[in-house]
């Protein structure tokens, strides 16, 4: 009896001293969870530049997207008159693996440039329908700092050329997790769209709203909205070869020159129908028969000049 009763004793201390180990074990891993999770290692971080002739509009837009992400960094303009391939140097020395460039020509037209330094992809975008926070002027608001959420539109898996742009979207867009400029709220959404072969971008705040007993969510834009006019693909960081090209990509140069020769053409068919309208006119006209009494008062003023005036010695 006191045997069996002594290892029955045994037998709960063993069983005891297990999971007294298990739950040193449990502890001890997530400790370690906690301190991988707890540091800093996602380190994208992203350069924001435009170039030196860049109008107000665009740079207040450089400046939304400078707010919105907390990893970028800012540099003075650049001269469209050097390399593109600086901006890697600029990159290097400004310790980022990640650059936005918006190339502005003419003071018109409006290009952004993606791309992974130093060894690329590219990506190379015309921004159309720019409007800017301070334009828009919505009652949407998110916290500055704050990581978002990131929407795709289903379309992007429908080509790889689109997949390669989710990804770098992705990559950008998103602040990296335990960032030290971060906020650990995430209370807005930024979306990606396609629609007529363009990405459209909008950014919503996430808003909680009591309808009757239960609390919903709800979005709420906040700006700013843009429009990328996908044009080419590099396999390198602002060189390299093509590795895909949008076929049904116009240039603005050739838009504009279409739409002046539209005018040109429109003011020569509007100066060819007046003449004509003019002539029809004139061809319509009819000119009224000569009463006789009239003929006859014409008779005696042309007898009258072929004779002469009287003279004085007569």
């Amino acid at each position: 009896g006191i045997n069996a009763e002594y290892g029955v004793e045994m037998s709960d201390l063993k069983s005891v001293q297990d999971d007294d180990a298990e739950k040193k074990l449990e502890e001890q891993q997530q400790k370690i969870l906690e301190r991988i999770r707890s540091k800093y290692r996602n380190k994208q971080r992203i350069l924001i530049l435009g170039s030196r002739n860049i109008i107000a509009r665009y740079r207040h837009l450089q400046k939304d997207l400078e707010a919105l992400m907390p990893h970028s960094k800012k540099e003075p303009k650049f001269n469209l008159g050097e390399s593109f391939t600086v901006i890697n140097e600029i990159c290097e020395t400004k310790n980022c693996n990640n650059c936005i460039f918006f190339e502005c020509r003419k003071r018109k037209d409006l290009f952004l440039w993606m791309t992974k330094t130093p060894h690329g992809p590219t990506l190379k975008f015309q921004v159309l329908n720019v409007n800017t926070m301070q334009e828009l002027k919505f009652t949407g608001n998110a916290l500055k700092g704050s990581r978002p959420i990131l929407s795709f539109d289903k379309s992007f898996d429908s080509a790889p050329h689109l997949q390669l742009m989710r990804e770098m979207f992705t990559q950008m867009f998103s602040t990296p997790y335990m960032h030290p400029r971060s906020k650990p709220f995430v209370d807005h959404v930024f979306g990606f769209y396609i629609l007529d072969d363009k990405i459209w971008f909008r950014n919503y705040e996430i808003i909680e709203e009591r309808v009757g007993s239960s609390m919903e969510k709800t979005l709420r834009e906040i700006g700013p909205r843009f429009v990328l006019n996908p044009v080419k693909i590099l396999f390198g960081s602002f060189v390299g070869p093509v590795i895909w090209e949008n076929p049904n990509y116009i240039s603005p140069n050739k838009i504009r020159t279409a739409v002046k020769r539209k005018i040109k053409v429109q003011k020569a068919l509007s100066k060819e129908d007046a003449i004509f309208g003019r002539k029809e006119k004139l061809s319509k006209t009819q000119v009224s028969e000569l009463d006789p009494i009239d003929q006859i008062w014409h008779d005696v003023l042309t007898t009258k000049t072929e004779k002469g005036p009287k003279s004085d010695l007569q």
